[in-house]
């Protein structure tokens, strides 16, 4: 039996060796690149259909038990340590530590006491032309849950 966990670097390594690009797959699929992305790395749960859809524009014929397990509700936020060890993924939690008590003020200052859902959210990552060295750009829109009082 397959785990999630191999069925994620099968993709990731057919990907690979194939030079295919999320963003194609994900049109296949219809939905973002970033949604897309995040499910197929074991992230987010797919219907039957976007499953198939996203394995054909990959020249991958999942099994009915690779389909079940992009199916299946994942475990989330599932690295393999509590301090990623990745430098892009380090840097972006360096970013939340430094910065992420200025983001709570902010967001609380301008709505209120909650938080940003990570449910009702869209993000979008692209690249921004610089003459000092090109940008990343992300974009994070989550929807405000302030807290209720009761």
């Amino acid at each position: 039996m397959t785990t999630r966990a191999e069925l994620t670097e099968k993709i990731v390594a057919h990907k690979t060796f194939h030079d295919i690009k999320w963003a194609d797959v994900a049109a296949a699929a219809g939905q973002s690149k970033e949604w897309t992305t995040a499910a197929l790395m074991g992230q987010i749960s797919l219907t039957k259909d976007q499953a198939t859809k996203a394995g054909n524009a990959m020249g991958l014929n999942f099994s009915d038990e690779e389909i079940a397990l992009l199916m299946t509700v994942p475990y989330r936020g599932s690295l393999p340590s509590a301090v990623p060890t990745d430098p892009l993924i380090y840097r972006l939690y360096e970013m939340i530590m430094v910065y992420g008590t200025t983001m709570k003020a902010l967001i609380e200052e301008e709505f209120g006491d909650g938080i940003m859902s990570a449910i009702d959210f869209t993000m979008d990552i692209s690249r921004t032309e610089d003459p000092k060295g090109d940008r990343v750009r992300i974009v994070l829109d989550g929807k405000f849950l302030g807290y209720k009082m009761y």
